[in-house]
């Protein structure tokens, strides 16, 4: 979902002017519920402030279209790589600024998403992309709130580029959203044929690094997520046998579904919508 941005002040969106949204609303109560911390203590706040004064009226939000539609797409380039390791640190000890990106996956109706899948890669502090491994690359699935969170470093610059961090978002079951995120007050942006400020994050100063924000607003309604109907996991016998919900699967096992046979690259407990051709992160197609 775009974060619109006030360049004189870097931090000021639409929203301190038009009063508090339904979406604001419901991320104040998740926040209350439930609040990620960030690297070095800092609050995971997603874009929207849900603090405009008391007095202003409520504005009537029908769907989740708080001045936004959507998140748009972008292209892919040429640098992706399936069967990412599950994570939600890609840094580690590498060199570069370190950075923190979180946020909240949403539908059109403004519920929030939960387990929804989010791969991630990036260049790194040189402009450079691991082609042979998995440096700055990882997936992981929104919680029941629908928050995410990612720590790494600040993408360097390669010719033709602007900062950006990749990524494709999934809701279980549904499409796949492939876009890009994209920084505040880079001289590239203005050059760069791919860049949107549709996609721009809120990034703020914190210490030596930087904390952005952004949500994700897929084209499904609701969450897409069932309440678990199924028995506790089980583990499959030896050979994996056809693909089950509410299964543990672990990496090299292998399934059947729907006459395909499929191969674990990552250990996780099944459920209905991560059918092994719907998460290409978790099931490899033999």
């Amino acid at each position: 979902m775009p974060t619109p941005h006030n360049e004189s002040s870097g931090f000021e969106t639409p929203e301190d002017h038009r009063g508090i949204s339904r979406k604001n609303l419901i991320k104040a109560a998740l926040l209350a519920g439930a609040v990620p911390l960030l690297t070095g203590g800092g609050v995971a706040l997603a874009r929207d402030r849900a603090t405009a004064a008391p007095n202003r009226p409520l504005s009537v939000t029908p769907a989740c279209h708080d001045g936004d539609a959507t998140t748009i797409p972008n292209i892919e380039g040429p640098y992706f790589k399936p069967n990412s390791p599950l994570r939600t640190n890609l840094a580690g000890n590498l060199p570069g600024t370190p950075l923190t990106v979180s946020g909240y996956v949403f539908g059109r109706d403004c519920r929030p998403v939960s387990g929804a899948l989010l791969d991630f890669w990036q260049a790194d502090d040189n402009g450079g992309y691991d082609m042979n491994g998995f440096t700055l690359r990882g997936h992981q699935f929104s919680t029941a709130q629908g928050a995410f969170g990612l720590t790494t470093i600040v993408p360097g610059l390669y010719p033709g580029r602007t900062r950006h961090i990749h990524v494709k978002v999934q809701a279980p079951g549904k499409p796949i959203l492939t876009t890009q995120l994209y920084f505040p007050n880079e001289p590239r942006n203005s050059t760069d044929a791919y860049y949107d400020t549709r996609l721009q994050m809120t990034v703020r100063q914190v210490g030596s690094g930087e904390q952005a924000s952004f949500d994700f607003v897929l084209n499904v309604t609701g969450s897409p997520t069932p309440t678990p109907t199924t028995p506790p996991p089980t583990t499959p016998p030896p050979g994996g046998g056809t693909w089950a919900p509410g299964t543990a699967y672990q990496a090299g096992q292998q399934v059947t579904y729907g006459g395909a046979t499929y191969r674990c690259v990552q250990a996780h407990t099944s459920m209905a919508g991560w059918e092994p051709p719907n998460v290409p992160a978790l099931w490899q197609r033999l």
